[in-house]
């Protein structure tokens, strides 16, 4: 079998030798077996992770709870340590919960003929939790973190809180220390300085925000490490649903803000963690 990592690497050092067999080395990685098995409804990336430095993740809105179920599954049994599931209403959490359980029963009786080895993957449990107000569900839990800093999320009201815990439970996921700064707006900038010692040992900020989404130019205005903007719908009407936020970031005058999705805390993080494992997928 050849991941996809090994793919892109061996394509690069061939070229770089004059002798790149392209052809031949696409076709043998379309024969490899990067994918599980394949649902009615999804083919689940076993090699995303390899690819990407981390595995793949369900989006759960507009999915049944039936199928983030078995998604979830398919890539666990298929060697994903840990699953993650966003946008899933508490609602479509209960029912995944129970899906999960049947699951659960039924992967824990090894088959006839197993061995030691089958039978300890299948008698080792994979807890579900679900984080309400991120609206995200974990399968196996939380890793230890093993990046290079800390991730800072710092969300300018409250309201704005789901749209950050969903960047700092994500970060959290990713395996990153995540130190929460919630309520630090610029209607009353002294609460953000008065946690300038926290974001002055950041490896990244995480700047959540809506209504006119200034927090984002003020903490890269405080910080020398990188800051990514989070745009939220919060706001009255001529904040047009986060576009007014988003415009207002996009155009930031400090130096090493960038952007991302409105409502968008999932990619915020993804990114933050990126940078926060730089090191580490170096060595």
């Amino acid at each position: 079998m050849e991941s996809a990592q090994t793919f892109i690497i061996d394509v690069e050092e061939s070229a770089r030798g004059g002798r790149c067999d392209l052809p031949g080395r696409k076709a043998r990685f379309v024969d490899t077996d990067c994918n599980g098995p394949a649902l009615d409804f999804a083919r689940p990336d076993l090699d995303r992770a390899a690819r990407q430095g981390a595995g793949e993740v369900i989006f759960g809105e507009g999915k049944t709870a039936e199928q983030i179920a078995a998604i979830a599954a398919a890539l666990i049994e298929g060697g994903q340590e840990r699953v993650l599931a966003t946008r899933v209403s508490a609602e479509k959490a209960q029912v995944v919960a129970t899906a999960w359980e049947r699951h659960e029963a039924q992967r824990r009786v090894a088959p006839q003929g197993s061995s030691s080895l089958a039978a300890a993957l299948a008698a080792r449990p994979v807890p579900l939790a679900y984080y309400e107000t991120a609206r995200l569900l974990v399968f196996g839990g939380m890793p230890a973190p093993d990046g290079d800093g800390r991730v800072v999320v710092a969300a300018a009201g409250t309201s704005d809180m789901p749209v950050a815990e969903e960047a700092a439970l994500t970060a959290e996921f990713l395996g990153n220390e995540v130190d929460r700064l919630y309520d630090v707006g610029v209607a009353g900038i002294h609460r953000l300085l008065d946690c300038a010692d926290v974001l002055a040992a950041a490896r990244v900020v995480v700047a959540v925000a809506g209504m006119e989404g200034a927090l984002a130019s003020v903490v890269g205005g405080l910080v020398s490490c990188p800051v990514i903007a989070v745009p939220t719908s919060v706001g009255y009407g001529a904040s047009f649903g986060g576009i007014a936020a988003l415009l207002a970031m996009l155009n930031s005058c400090a130096s090493g803000v960038s952007v991302v999705n409105i409502d968008n805390g999932f990619g915020a993080a993804f990114q933050a963690s990126a940078i926060n494992h730089l090191n580490l997928r170096r060595s």
